[in-house]
């Protein structure tokens, strides 16, 4: 039995309070010896006769921590006096920070104790909770390295620093009211307002007052319901839903919750929980769908202002435009805010790493930020290095090395020169945090991304090879990298004939994934305005008679429908798509239920939300084979609801059922080029499988053909994946 040796600990092992616990592990079991952090492992000398022992406690880590290996090698250096924390030295990079988490009950406990140290604290928190990822600027993990090195530790703080029985033993973000970041109340011309900021600010929330809050990983603007309508005004986002934030109580009178949804409301990754209202006509002016985004407090300034106010409930929502990146900086949201928020209530810590909420919905994450990315993956690569630039919306970066994939939060659009910034910066804080030397970059097909133009840039500075990837190529490959059928269903995606995807059914295995179905292929009347107004895409798909009167009856002029009409004809200005999203546009467009698209995905999450109080039933669906694909008619699926809405169809059943046999018909392409092939399984990923009803539908017909059915609940079913599957696909090319 061993009674001495040095443990190599390797994985995410800083930022977690992984030495203080392997310090009184050592107390407890009598060790002698040191403990140093080295980048990406813990370095332990460690001596005594219950050594075997302390090396099985160590080795199960912290709360935070994610152990990719142990290694014990003979005891180098000579037996100490005692167990010693050393200062951290750089070294591997294999590993990671962990990402910020919710703050801990114990730290909610101590704000509240009366006469505690931390009573009324926003900025309390421990070697389990709080920032992480928000305010490192470079590892190791330690004080000097992060945005709290500009707040030095008060005498009480270093007490707690230094006592090994103190949960805040070698806690990197220790800070008190004597010692640490501060709040202040403004007014949004920058004029402060007197009294306590906390107090204060919930009495102007509780008024209708409009206040931006400061966070974690940058501001939110937050309102009571009864001030929701003026809020969506001022932002111009007047059918937009808003998450909210609210107490547990409420969200359960609200919304229905499983269990596995109050568990991961729950958890220390506090994210957006996607959830159907208990009446889904309820909370208009938060959200006219029947679903609702709620989450959690989950810092110790929630925790303050919700024990302050009389509402019950926030409106919560991200204080930048759709698609751009999160405001972080006190001189920015003075200068953009005003006339959206009337006051601002923010603190003095200095946020290093934008990092927006996360959104998860029936346990699929929409958008990966806040508490789970930077993301780190375990697979196999091979010994290159890779960059995956993302897509052009809902895009984010990922880097692999050495074994590990990591993919940063939630970028935005990278449509304009600010995102680009923001995806650029990403990439460069990431690549550092790793160390990272690319030897391919891989992006998407499309030529005129600006993420395609970064990644040239990048490989013409650091010599490294280019790689495009098809953009549903990469969905499949994020879901799996077994041989598949895959199905890709979303909005929009650059194809190999240069027309917009979007409805697509591969077989093979990445890289090697042939198209072998898809949608059929439709006219977008005027490109992108197609997409701005569904009525567009609704006579590109049925140019039909009936079509014009409907259009002509909601307020289209004889010059309008003219137009449209020549430009279908001759082809002018008529994109050509094979997109699921695009035909659920039409779908909502031909029913009333949407005819301008004022935010991304409205059409189609209008439709879901009407489908959800309908009745589907079968219709007959129609087949074609052209270039060796099998093509699903998705003018036969529109002219039937057009004829069954002419009878006086009710529009939900209608919409449930266009619903149903779009998804009905997906599902039995795959399941037949499965079937040719002799492929056992089908793997789902996209946008549109965020649908409950179409993504069940699918689910069903794939297992009731015997087939293993596959999707990733590990990163979004959106284009949030496409960074990761572009890392995957170029990790699988030979060189």
């Amino acid at each position: 039995m061993r009674t001495s040796g040095t443990i190599i600990i390797r994985g995410i092992v800083q930022g977690v309070g992984f030495r203080p616990f392997v310090y009184a592990k050592a107390r407890e079991f009598g060790i002698t010896g040191t403990v140093k952090n080295l980048g990406s492992e813990v370095e332990i000398h460690a001596s005594g006769d219950r050594f075997e022992e302390f090396l099985e406690a160590v080795s199960r880590g912290t709360p935070l921590s994610q152990i990719d290996s142990v290694d014990v090698q003979n005891l180098r250096g000579g037996k100490t006096e005692g167990f010693t924390i050393l200062e951290s030295n750089s070294g591997s990079l294999s590993g990671f920070i962990p990402t910020d988490v919710a703050i801990c009950d114990d730290c909610i406990a101590d704000i509240f104790t009366r006469g505690g140290r931390y009573e009324g604290y926003w900025a309390t928190s421990c070697v389990n909770c709080g920032p992480r990822y928000s305010i490192i600027n470079t590892i190791p993990y330690d004080r000097e390295r992060t945005s709290m090195a500009e707040f030095p530790v008060c005498p009480a703080c270093e007490s707690e620093y230094t006592d090994p029985a103190c949960r805040r033993h070698h806690a990197q973000t220790i800070a008190c009211a004597a010692c640490g970041p501060g709040l202040a109340l403004l007014r949004a011309d920058g004029t402060p307002v007197a009294g306590d900021p906390i107090r204060e600010a919930a009495a102007l929330l509780d008024a209708g007052s409009i206040v931006a809050i400061r966070g974690i990983g940058g501001f939110h603007i937050a309102c009571t319901e009864e001030a929701a309508g003026v809020l969506k005004c001022r932002l111009g986002r007047t059918e937009q839903p808003l998450a909210v934030m609210a107490t547990p109580e409420e969200v359960e009178r609200i919304a229905v919750v499983s269990d596995e949804e109050r568990r991961i409301l729950h958890s220390r990754e506090r994210p957006i929980m996607v959830l159907e209202k208990r009446d889904p006509v309820s909370h208009p002016t938060i959200s006219d769908l029947h679903t609702i985004g709620c989450m959690l407090p989950y810092t110790g300034l929630h925790h303050l202002l919700f024990a302050n106010l009389a509402h019950p409930l926030l409106i919560m929502t991200s204080a930048n435009l759709p698609g751009y990146p999160m405001i972080t900086d006190l001189g920015v949201a003075l200068e953009r805010l005003p006339g959206q928020v009337d006051y601002i209530l923010t603190h003095d810590r200095r946020i290093v790493n934008r990092c927006d909420d996360s959104v998860v919905r029936d346990g699929y994450i929409i958008r990966l930020s806040r508490g789970l990315a930077p993301k780190r993956e375990a697979i196999d690569l091979g010994k290159g290095c890779i960059l995956g630039v993302g897509p052009e919306l809902n895009a984010n970066i990922s880097i692999y090395k050495g074994g590990f994939c990591i993919t940063s939060p939630h970028v935005g659009n990278v449509r304009n020169p600010q995102t680009l910034a923001y995806l650029q910066e990403t990439a460069e804080r990431l690549g550092g945090l790793t160390g990272a030397r690319y030897d391919r970059i891989v992006h998407d097909l499309h030529p005129q991304f600006l993420s395609t133009r970064y990644a040239r840039e990048v490989a013409e500075a650091t010599g490294a090879e280019l790689l495009a990837v098809q953009h549903h190529r990469a969905h499949i490959a994020a879901t799996t990298r077994e041989e598949c059928v895959g199905i890709a269903i979303d909005g929009v995606g650059y194809g190999d004939d240069a027309t917009i995807w979007g409805g697509e059914v591969f077989a093979g295995r990445i890289p090697y994934l042939d198209r072998v179905a898809h949608l059929e292929v439709v006219p977008m009347p005027g490109g992108d305005l197609a997409t701005r107004f569904p009525e567009r895409m609704l006579y590109g798909i049925l140019p039909t008679p009936e079509v014009r009167d409907i259009l002509a009856s909601r307020g289209w002029s004889d010059i309008e429908l003219a137009v449209l009409v020549r430009q279908v004809e001759r082809g002018l200005n008529v994109a050509a798509t094979s997109s699921t999203g695009r035909v659920l546009d039409a779908a909502a467009a031909l029913l009333g239920i949407c005819r301008e698209r004022t935010y991304d995905g409205e059409p189609a999450m209008k439709l879901e939300s009407a489908a959800y109080a309908g009745k589907p039933s079968a219709w007959d669906l129609e087949y074609r084979q052209d270039g060796g694909c099998e093509v699903l008619s998705t003018r036969s699926l529109l002219a039937e609801a057009c004829r069954r809405s002419a009878a006086g169809g009710r529009a939900d059943d209608i919409a449930a059922s266009f619903q149903y046999n779009l998804a009905r018909g997906v599902a039995a392409m795959a399941v037949r080029a499965a079937e040719e092939r002799g492929i056992p399984r089908v793997a789902l990923s996209g946008g549109v499988a965020y649908n409950r009803a179409i993504r069940e539908t699918i689910r069903t017909e794939i297992r009731n053909a015997g087939l293993e059915f596959i999707m990733n609940k590990d990163y979004p079913l959106g284009d949030g994946c496409i960074s990761f599957g572009q890392v995957v696909y170029g990790g699988s090319v030979e060189e």
